[in-house]
């Protein structure tokens, strides 16, 4: 999390909305081999957890059950050159949204897992505009019962929620309107827009 308080908002259900939206993070924990991440689907229950799946081999999948751990999903980032600023004396920043959820992490049942993969497929099968909808129904009992001893399931109860929007509320709205629109010009268009709608 950013130490500049400007950059961290305090509107909950626009921060749980961010995290909906991407749906994709990182899990980080300290283990005996050392730190390790792994990338994730994720899903909030809507209880304050946050579930996801790693594969059996993955390196945290051992480890990480009964023990506090940080899961960061990361939205969009930009370049703010300092060029598109009027005051000469500025020097090159990053823009981005990022979200650290700290919390403890318990290992999930089958029937747990079984409705994490079903909530995740259809919530995603949802986004996709083409053809027939997916369902877990369309895969072989047998088949899936193979596919599903491959991955572990875990619910993290969120402790603590760190968002960081750094989106330039530092800076005079005219200048900001510059970085938006140098931004825009680079095709950082996403960006631009959450400088214009989440900084009043």
């Amino acid at each position: 999390m950013h130490p500049n308080a400007q950059f961290r908002p305090a509107d909950r259900a626009m921060v749980e909305t961010l995290v909906d939206e991407i749906g994709f993070g990182m899990v980080f924990a300290a283990t005996p081999d050392g730190p390790r991440v792994a990338h994730t689907p994720l899903l909030r229950t809507g209880d304050g957890a946050v579930q996801f799946h790693l594969a059996r081999g993955n390196a945290l999948t051992r480890h990480i059950a009964g023990t506090t751990v940080l899961a960061v999903v990361n939205g969009p980032d930009a370049y703010v050159s300092p060029r598109w600023y009027a005051d000469g004396g500025q020097v090159p920043t990053w823009n981005y949204v990022s979200v650290e959820m700290e919390g403890r992490v318990r290992r999930m049942d089958d029937e747990g897992l079984m409705g994490l993969l079903e909530a995740l497929s259809a919530r995603n099968e949802a986004r996709v505009s083409q053809g027939e909808v997916w369902t877990m129904g369309k895969v072989p009992p047998g088949h899936l019962a193979k596919l599903k001893a491959g991955i572990v399931g875990f619910e993290m109860e969120v402790q603590a929620w760190r968002p960081t929007f750094k989106l330039s509320q530092n800076k005079p709205a005219d200048e900001r309107e510059r970085v938006a629109l140098g931004l825009e010009a680079e095709g950082s268009r996403a960006m631009a827009q959450l400088m214009r709608d989440l900084v009043e």
